[in-house]
């Protein structure tokens, strides 16, 4: 008879649903995704229904239509259904239509991402990143406007306040406004890469001091000034070991985000992945076509 084993591994769903938190911040690490699951229990439990809803609904759409398991394992199917979830959670009240529309909406976000997965895998296509997400979430908006956010309190200004701004803005990605809940993302961030993890605080503080050189203290302070940055630093870094990249997405990031209010539209992560985007279509474009093919190759 054998002693019972307590060191089973977990399940693929719950390792792929974790994954799927990480992906948030493009990372592929379980334990990353748990901190920010426990950083949206401490600071907004009202909305872990909506992104735990959102995040299966993804992961359960792409394994009823066959999608590769890697993917699904990989977190791929179930970030943007996250968010989406969240988003909806936070901005709509709640009524029978909000847990239907979050399961349609992740549903077909994850049908989007596999459609510009299969574009992707021949090297030549950007990354989708959270357009899914910023695209449904405008459309679902759209029909129900949010009601005008409140004005935040503006504390005074020193390192404890400025500290709590850097951190903010980290969960900020989240739509968490709490500056424990950063810290829980940043401490999972670290354990899955600390390079990762400083270049996020490094696009929230780039974010703080922008808002700040723009006698905005309380768009520095709630951290809705740096997300777009921070996520634009985790993303480019990942492509090389130069810094020039990420520190040009953070800079784009920063410059981007006010032109969606001057166009009424809600921000969400559309500045961060514009300016992803410009950042490696500018690399193609200045890299030779012969050196571009040799890196596809030793990918």
């Amino acid at each position: 008879m054998h002693a019972p084993s307590f060191s089973q591994p977990c399940p693929d769903w719950a390792t792929a649903l974790c994954n799927g938190f990480s992906q948030i911040f493009l990372q592929r690490h379980p334990l990353c995704g748990v901190l920010c699951l426990l950083a949206i229990l401490v600071s907004a439990p009202s909305l872990l229904g909506g992104a735990l809803l959102g995040g299966i609904s993804g992961l359960l759409t792409a394994q009823r239509r066959g999608y590769p398991k890697a993917e699904r394992q990989a977190g791929l199917y179930s970030y943007n259904g996250v968010l989406l979830g969240l988003l909806l959670s936070h901005q709509l009240p709640w009524s029978a239509m909000l847990p239907l529309l979050i399961i349609a909406s992740a549903g077909l976000s994850t049908m989007l991402v596999h459609q510009w997965l299969k574009r992707a895998s021949n090297g030549n296509t950007l990354m989708a990143y959270t357009a899914p997400f910023v695209g449904l979430g405008w459309l679902l908006l759209s029909f129900n406007p949010a009601p005008p956010a409140s004005a935040w309190p503006t504390p005074e200004l020193n390192g404890l306040t400025l500290a709590q701004g850097l951190l903010t803005g980290i969960g900020q990605v989240m739509l968490l406004q709490s500056p424990l809940a950063g810290l829980l993302i940043v401490t999972g961030l670290w354990l899955s890469s600390r390079r990762a993890a400083l270049w996020a605080l490094t696009g929230a503080l780039a974010g703080v001091g922008f808002s700040l050189l723009q006698h905005d203290p309380a768009t520095a302070l709630s951290g809705l000034g740096g997300y777009n940055a921070a996520l634009a630093a985790l993303a480019l870094c990942q492509r090389t070991r130069h810094p020039w990249q990420p520190l040009a997405g953070i800079l784009l990031a920063l410059m981007l985000t006010p032109g969606f209010s001057a166009l009424g539209l809600p921000a969400l992560t559309a500045p961060f992945i514009l300016s992803s985007w410009l950042v490696l279509a500018s690399v193609r474009l200045l890299t030779p076509s012969s050196v571009q093919s040799r890196l596809r190759i030793e990918r």
